[in-house]
C-alpha cells in the first residue's frame, strides 16, 4: 500500500472519536455498517470501521473505486442520502446498490479545513432507514467536519514531530560538521607546520627552500580557509557567532593587527588614525579579526598606488572603526550581496579565497550588537563597524 494512503489510515486510527461517531451512527441510523474512508480518483480505502453486519470490510480494506458512489462524491462535493433504494429516483438503478445489495445508503464528504477533499463518512444497511431527515443529515456533516479538522490537526502534529527530528538530526550532523574541520583537518595542518618548522633547522638547497617557504604559505592559507569555514558553520548553522568578552584596549588590538598586515603587505601603505585610549567590554579576538577582514579586503580589493586609512575612534557613546581605500566603486547590484557568503566569485572571480571575510566580519559586528556598512562612490570605499560601547 502507498505510504501516503498508510498513513492516512493511521492518522484515522488514532483519532479517539472516530469509534465513538460510527457508533452513534449506527445507533442512531439503525445502519449496521458504518465506515471514515479515504478517496481519491483511483482509490477507496477504509480507515476506520464500524462493521455490525459482517461487510467484511477492515481499516486498509478497500473496495474498487467503480463499485462505489464515492467518487461521485468526490467529484461534486455533496451528500448523497438514499433511504430507499427501490423507490430513489436516481439511484434505483444505480450498480453499487445492486452489487451490494444495499437498500439504503448515507454518504458525506470529509472536507479538510484547507478545503482538500479527504474521503466519506458513509453508511449502508441492507433494510430501509430514515436517513433523509435533517436531523441525520445534519448530525453526518457534523460528525464529517469534526474529523476532517481532527485529521488536519493530526497532520499538522506529525508534521511538527517530524520537522523537531529533522532538525535533531541536522544539529547532530552540524557538530560533527564543525567537529571534523576543528580536529580531522587542523590537526593534520598542525602536523605540517611541525614538521616544517623541523625542515627549517635542516641544510637545505636553495631549491628545497623555495618548496618549504611554498609549503609554509600554502599550509597557513589553508589553516586560515578552515578557521573562516568553522566561522561561517558556527554563524550560519549554529546559531551565531559566540564572544568571551572583556575590558580591552581596542587601540592595541588594532595596532597589532596593522602591524601583521604591514609585514605581509610591505607594499601596502596603511595610515592609522585612533583616537581612543579607554578600555572597551568586547571580544579582543573576534574584534581583531573584524580588523584584520576589513583591512585585508581593502588591501585585495583597493588601488595599490594609495594608502589605505584606518581610522578607530569613539563617537556618541559608540566604537567606530572605518576603512578607506581608493579604487574602483562597488557596483549597486554587488553591494546588495556583499556581505552574503561565498560571493567573492561574483564581485571578482579571479579572486582566491572563500569570500567568507566581509560575511564573518558581518557576523562578528552583529554578536557585539553593532552594525557594519559599507559604501562606495567616487573611487573611494569605505566600511564602517559601530558598536555599543560603556568606556570604562
Amino acid at each position: 500500500m502507498n505510504d501516503d494512503f498508510a498513513n492516512d489510515i493511521r492518522v484515522v486510527q488514532a483519532i479517539d472519536a472516530v469509534p465513538s461517531i460510527l457508533e452513534v451512527v449506527c445507533q442512531t441510523t439503525g445502519m449496521g455498517f458504518a465506515a471514515v474512508a479515504r478517496v481519491t480518483k483511483d482509490r477507496w480505502i477504509a480507515c476506520g470501521v464500524r462493521d455490525e453486519i459482517e461487510f467484511g470490510l477492515q481499516p486498509g480494506g478497500e473496495l474498487q473505486i467503480e463499485e462505489t458512489i464515492c467518487n461521485e462524491i468526490r467529484v461534486r462535493r455533496e451528500p448523497v442520502i438514499i433511504a430507499d433504494v427501490a423507490s430513489d429516483p436516481v439511484y434505483s438503478a444505480h450498480h453499487t446498490p445492486k452489487l451490494f445489495g444495499l437498500e439504503s445508503y448515507i454518504s458525506v464528504p470529509i472536507i479538510l479545513p484547507d478545503g482538500s477533499f479527504f474521503g466519506t463518512l458513509c453508511a449502508i444497511s441492507c433494510e430501509s432507514a430514515q436517513v433523509n431527515k435533517p436531523s441525520v443529515i445534519g448530525m453526518f456533516r457534523l460528525f464529517a467536519e469534526m474529523i476532517g479538522y481532527q485529521i488536519a490537526a493530526k497532520r499538522s502534529v506529525e508534521k511538527s514531530e517530524v520537522a523537531l527530528l529533522d532538525e535533531q538530526e541536522a544539529s547532530a550532523l552540524r557538530e560533527q560538521f564543525i567537529a571534523v574541520l576543528g580536529h580531522d583537518l587542523r590537526n593534520p595542518l598542525g602536523a605540517i607546520a611541525g614538521g616544517m618548522r623541523l625542515l627549517r633547522k635542516e641544510s637545505l638547497s636553495n631549491r628545497g627552500a623555495e618548496v618549504l617557504s611554498l609549503v609554509e604559505s600554502t599550509a597557513s592559507r589553508m589553516g586560515a580557509l578552515i578557521e573562516n569555514v568553522m566561522d561561517f558553520a558556527r554563524g550560519r548553522l549554529g546559531g551565531g557567532i559566540s564572544l568571551e568578552q572583556s575590558s580591552s584596549k581596542v587601540h592595541d588590538i588594532l595596532e597589532q593587527v596593522v602591524s601583521e598586515l604591514r609585514s605581509s603587505h610591505p607594499h601596502r601603505e596603511i595610515i592609522t588614525t585612533i583616537d581612543v585610549v579607554e578600555e572597551v567590554d568586547c571580544d579582543p579576538v573576534r574584534l581583531g579579526q573584524l580588523f584584520s577582514n576589513l583591512l585585508g579586503n581593502a588591501i585585495m580589493h583597493g588601488d595599490q598606488d594609495f594608502p589605505i586609512s584606518a581610522i578607530l575612534e569613539i563617537k556618541e557613546d559608540a566604537l567606530e572603526f572605518r576603512t578607506v581605500n581608493a579604487g574602483e566603486p562597488i557596483a549597486d547590484d554587488t553591494m546588495k550581496r556583499l556581505f552574503a557568503p561565498f560571493s567573492r566569485g561574483e564581485v571578482r572571480p579571479s579572486l582566491q579565497g572563500l569570500g567568507l571575510g566581509l560575511y564573518i566580519a558581518s557576523q562578528i559586528a552583529e554578536a557585539h550588537d553593532g552594525t557594519l556598512t559599507a559604501s562606495s562612490v567616487n573611487r573611494e570605499t569605505v566600511f564602517t563597524f559601530r558598536m555599543p560601547v560603556s568606556a570604562s
